[in-house]
């Protein structure tokens, strides 16, 4: 399933933007918070995020390696991303993206000495991919329940141990991907603003907030989200 989003629908609120960077309510400098609104309100007209799942059926779920065969390719993903999904009797893949664009305004921002607005810039496009992610997230949990199952939270290669590498083996299922996404040799994300990963599917596994508490990775994106 392919699915095309307007930013409009995917921005976060300029006070939604401020905790993101740190800040509690009303905390943030007035400079930062109008340079917020301004970066949102010209960012409101694009339309280039998107995102795609598929789902395999044909998986096993070792539980001695905690691997992941999907269609005949393993996926190494580590102990705590396997607990997660080990029940389940489908997967989908995902990618997202929020697109170009927003990434080129960051890097020409900071190229020409203006860090903070190229700051900014990076954190919207984060968030927009993200939230891309979330919008399809809750399609196949709509699409899921009809066929009476549920879903698990979404995972991405790189986070809770599992090897940023096996992306390639990710994108090996989308060869013709509609996102226009693209990885370096070295395995990360052209757009960089793009977002992949897995989601467990069945009658037995269940939806559960990111187990921060058992990853050591304190600057991972996903900590403290649902």
């Amino acid at each position: 399933m392919r699915f095309s989003y307007a930013y409009s629908e995917l921005l976060p609120s300029t006070e939604e933007l401020e905790r993101v960077m740190g800040y509690r309510s009303d905390d943030a400098p007035e400079p930062l918070t109008r340079l917020i609104t301004e970066v949102r309100n010209e960012l409101t007209g694009m339309d280039h995020a998107c995102a795609e799942y598929l789902v395999c059926k044909q998986i096993k779920c070792n539980t001695k390696d905690k691997t992941i065969e999907i269609d005949g390719v393993l996926f190494d993903v580590k102990p705590i991303i396997h607990s997660q999904i080990k029940d389940a009797e489908e997967i989908a893949l995902f990618i997202a993206t929020a697109g170009y664009e927003v990434g080129r305004r960051s890097h020409f921002s900071m190229k020409e000495g203006d860090l903070l607005l190229g700051y900014v810039y990076d954190v919207i496009g984060s968030e927009v991919a993200e939230n891309a992610a979330a919008r399809m997230q809750t399609e196949l949990k709509e699409s899921s329940e009809l066929r009476g199952m549920k879903i698990t939270n979404r995972f991405s290669p790189g986070y809770c141990g599992w090897d940023v590498a096996d992306q390639q083996k990710l994108f090996s299922f989308f060869r013709d991907n509609s996102c226009g996404i693209t990885l370096t040799e070295s395995s990360l994300m052209n757009p960089v603003k793009s977002v992949s990963g897995m989601i467990g599917i069945g009658t037995k596994v269940k939806f559960r907030d990111y187990p921060c508490k058992k990853c050591d990775d304190h600057n991972c994106i996903y900590r403290g989200r649902r």
